[in-house]
C-alpha cells in the first residue's frame, strides 16, 4: 500500500473504485452506512457494495412533498438530503441505558458498555456536518458528557459528498452552513460525470483513500470539483421562490431575528400557525440537531427484567412540558412557538449559534407543509 496521502490532497478515482474504499473501511472494522433506496425514500442503511447506493435515483422535494424518481443517468449521489442524518447513527432513536434483573429476590443493575463498533458514513452533506458540530456542542462540550454519544463519535469516519443540486426546501446558504463542505470530514467526495474527485480531510482519510486505484488531480480537475458546490450555491442565490416571488428562494434572514422572535411572543402569527400544525413532531424527528429525549422503564411480563430506555422525544408532545402542576404548554400554538424560538433564538443564548442548519427537512416532512422560513419571517411583521 502506498504512503498515506496528506490532508488537503485531491485525487481522482474511477467510480467503481469507491468499492475499494468501502472494502478498506470494512477491513479496518468499520460498519459502513450509506444512502440506499428504502421505503420510498433515500435513507441511510448498512451497505457492503456500491451497488446498494442509489445509482440513477434522485428525488423531488418541496413542502410536504417527497417523491423518488429516476434521473436517466448513472449518478450515485444526485439526490439531496433525505429524512435521515448523522443523528440517527450517533444519537439513535432508542437506546438502553440501564438493565435491572431480579434473581432470587435481589436486584442486579447493569449499565451497558460504551464500546461500540466504529462507524463509517458515506453521503453526509455540508449542512449535516454543521449539524454534527452542533450535536458535539450539546453532548460533548459541557460539564456533562454523554458517554454513549462520545463512544460513537470517537469511532466515526465521514465520507462527505458535495451537493451538485439543491432542493427548493434547502436554505443552507442563508444559515452559512453550505452547500460547500469545507471541513469536518475525513474524505470529501465530488461526483463528476465520469469519475469521483476525493479531498483528503484527515489523516484517517489519507490512509483509507490509498486503498483505491487513484491518481493526483490536475489543476483543471480540482477546479471542476470546486465548481460543483459553487454552482449549486449560485443557483440557490438566483432561484426565485414561486410562492413569494423572492429572489434567492427560501432563506432565513438572521439579522435581528433573535430579538424579533423573543419580542413578539404574543404575535397573532402564532395563533395562525397553531391552527395548521398537527403537533405530530415530524419536524423534530427529521431535524439533524434536535436532541430532546425521554427516559422510561420497560418491564417484561414476569417483572424480573426491567430496562431503562432513552427515546427521542419532541417538544410537540404534551407530556414534554409536564411538571407537578400539569402541562406547561397546553396548546399547539405554544408548542410550535417553543420549537421555533428555541431553534432560531434561545439556542443562540445556550450554545452561541443558531440551532438550524438550513437542511429543509422540517419543510419537506411536515404533513401540512409548514415552512420555517415563512414563519420566521412573518412573526413580528418581518419581511416575507
Amino acid at each position: 500500500m502506498a504512503a498515506n496521502l496528506p490532508i488537503g490532497c485531491f485525487v481522482r478515482i474511477a467510480k467503481p473504485a469507491l468499492q475499494a474504499i468501502i472494502d478498506a473501511l470494512k477491513g479496518q472494522g468499520y460498519r459502513v452506512v450509506g444512502p440506499t433506496v428504502s421505503e420510498s425514500a433515500i435513507t441511510y442503511g448498512e451497505i457492503d457494495s456500491i451497488s446498494e447506493l442509489p445509482v440513477g435515483w434522485t428525488e423531488e422535494q418541496d413542502a410536504a412533498t417527497y417523491r423518488l424518481k429516476r434521473n436517466g443517468a448513472d449518478t450515485y449521489f444526485a439526490h439531496v438530503v433525505g429524512p435521515h442524518s448523522l443523528k440517527n447513527s450517533l444519537y439513535p432513536p432508542r437506546a438502553t441505558i440501564l438493565e435491572s434483573i431480579r434473581t432470587d429476590g435481589a436486584w442486579t443493575m447493569k449499565v451497558p458498555g460504551t464500546t461500540v463498533q466504529p462507524l463509517a458514513v458515506i453521503g453526509p452533506r455540508a449542512c449535516d456536518l454543521q449539524a454534527l458540530a452542533l450535536q458535539d456542542r450539546v453532548f460533548l462540550a459541557d460539564r456533562f458528557v454523554n458517554p454513549e454519544y462520545a463512544a460513537r463519535r470517537a469511532g466515526l469516519f465521514v465520507l462527505a459528498v458535495q451537493c451538485e443540486r439543491a432542493a427548493p426546501t434547502c436554505f443552507c446558504n442563508s444559515m452559512n452552513c453550505g452547500p460547500m463542505a469545507t471541513s469536518g470530514f475525513d474524505l470529501g467526495l465530488t461526483e463528476l460525470p465520469d469519475n469521483f474527485v476525493l479531498e483528503v480531510g484527515s489523516e484517517r482519510g489519507g490512509e483509507i483513500v490509498v486503498a483505491a486505484d487513484w491518481r493526483p488531480c490536475t489543476t483543471q480537475e480540482v477546479a471542476a470539483a470546486l465548481k460543483v458546490p459553487r454552482d449549486t450555491e449560485r443557483a440557490m442565490n438566483e432561484r426565485v421562490d414561486a410562492r413569494t416571488g423572492t429572489r434567492g428562494g427560501r432563506r432565513i434572514e438572521q439579522a435581528g431575528l433573535h430579538d424579533r422572535l423573543l419580542g413578539n411572543l404574543e404575535d397573532p402569527r402564532w395563533d395562525e400557525v397553531g391552527t395548521r400544525c398537527l403537533a405530530c413532531g415530524n419536524c423534530t424527528m427529521v431535524c439533524p440537531t434536535c436532541f430532546c429525549s425521554n427516559v422510561r422503564e420497560v418491564a417484561d411480563l414476569t417483572g424480573d427484567h426491567v430496562t431503562r430506555v432513552q427515546e427521542w422525544d419532541s417538544c410537540y408532545n404534551s407530556e414534554h412540558s409536564y411538571m407537578n402542576s400539569g402541562t406547561v404548554r397546553k396548546t399547539t400554538r405554544a408548542r410550535y412557538r417553543q420549537w421555533l424560538t428555541h431553534k432560531l433564538a434561545t439556542w443562540v443564548d445556550q450554545f452561541g449559534t443558531s440551532g438550524c442548519v438550513g437542511c429543509g427537512r422540517c419543510i419537506t416532512w411536515c404533513p401540512v407543509g409548514i415552512d420555517i422560513t415563512e414563519e420566521a419571517a412573518a412573526v413580528g411583521g418581518g419581511a416575507s
